[in-house]
């Protein structure tokens, strides 16, 4: 079953879930998250009160006898309160199954849906399986052979770094956060490198698998952790949709948001560089023409980019709009269709999450000068964006 975690931990489950038998193993399955030993905290004997891991984990009730994908079921029901009463006792009363004789079955999380249905069907080999909280998570210790920890290579005053900071949150895909400061220059140290030699952020590191570019990781996250199909979408067209925007964005709104968070702000305050006025004029209007072609082309009439759900293409695309709103440009004020869409896409994320992934560009006003020093190493990088 791969990974076993502690067994205080596994025998205060089965004192709680009388369909689990002597033989079963608490299990770490690469189709979900890896969780071990250091993360556990506390587990209530009393089933009334359900699993408690320091909130960090959300608990459901799943006797699964279909893929842990297949989580929409009608029958899904919460391991506390009434509803989680009644299915603890169908658990109780419900018959072994004939070929383990230990009445064991499994018990899987969905990443999708924090939950699954119960359906009542014995499995070979029970297993108990649990999805963290969004967050970043402590790196595992149990067994470094095989107990690795997704890594995430961020600096959040980066826009791909937040639309992937903001996924893997969302979606309680544990990882643990390495920043990257690129306005010390880290992303072009010799150990970086050994992670993503294009020496930029964000990166991932999946064991010995390593990812660059944005996009790639973010469709990466989705297929490994089963994202909710909404965030990229099975349906030819919706998908088709998705990529539409995603190609776009590279040379059009991102180059114009970068652009004039960089020639209205931090080259003229971090880096003390003055930007030619014209040479801003023709930024803002570059920036205009895109927004315009945003509302036009993707958003229409629609509640989102690719229909009426959240998806990526949402994602990449107010984590963009961010980088001048921190410079002080109000891109929404004159355009309500895309206040309109802003207030739906932070909804839909959260409002506590989309704050805490953008509060560090939203404070780069703030910065200090840089030294002499960083002003040298970046000076030939931000150069390009002058013209």
């Amino acid at each position: 079953m791969g990974l076993l975690l502690a067994e205080g931990l596994m025998e205060n489950v089965k004192n709680m879930t009388p369909g689990i038998g002597s033989g079963s193993s608490l299990g770490y399955n690469p189709a979900f998250h890896t969780i071990s030993p250091p993360h556990l905290t506390q587990v209530h004997s009393d089933p009334g009160k359900g699993i408690d891991l320091a909130a960090r984990y959300r608990v459901r009730i799943c006797l699964s006898g279909l893929p842990p994908h297949e989580e929409r079921d009608p029958d899904c029901e919460p391991w506390e309160g009434k509803q989680g009463e009644q299915a603890r006792k169908r658990l109780a009363q419900s018959s072994p199954a004939p070929s383990n004789g230990r009445g064991g079955r499994d018990w899987a999380w969905s990443p999708a849906s924090r939950g699954c249905g119960l359906r009542g069907r014995p499995f070979q080999s029970p297993a108990l399986f649990l999805i963290p909280t969004p967050g970043p998570t402590p790196a595992l210790t149990s067994n470094p052979a095989t107990a690795m920890v997704l890594e995430l290579y961020l600096d959040l005053l980066s826009q791909p770094c937040r639309a992937v900071y903001i996924f893997a949150k969302k979606n309680g895909i544990p990882f643990e956060l390495r920043t990257v400061d690129l306005l010390k220059g880290q992303h072009f140290s010799d150990d970086f490198a050994q992670v993503n030699p294009l020496r930029k952020v964000p990166a991932l590191k999946d064991g010995d698998f390593t990812l660059a570019e944005s996009v790639a990781i973010l469709l990466y996250l989705s297929r490994k952790y089963e994202a909710p199909d909404h965030w990229y979408p099975q349906d030819l067209q919706t998908r088709a949709r998705v990529d539409e925007y995603l190609s776009w964005q590279h040379t059009d709104l991102q180059t114009s948001c970068i652009r004039t968070m960089w020639q209205k702000m931090l080259l003229p305050v971090f880096l003390g560089q003055p930007v030619p006025p014209e040479t801003l004029a023709s930024t803002l209007a570059k920036l205009d023409r895109c927004l315009q072609l945003l509302e036009d082309k993707f958003l229409k009439d629609q509640d989102f980019l690719a229909g009426p759900h959240i998806s990526m293409a949402d994602l990449v695309a107010i984590t963009e709009l961010m980088h001048p709103v921190s410079a002080g440009c109000d891109l929404f004020k004159s355009r309500p269709k895309l206040a309109a869409w802003r207030q739906r896409v932070e909804a839909e994320v959260g409002e506590d999450l989309f704050q805490e992934a953008h509060a560090a560009i939203m404070k780069a006003k703030d910065l200090p000068p840089a030294d002499k020093a960083i002003k040298e190493k970046l000076k030939p990088l931000v150069q390009p964006l002058l013209h």
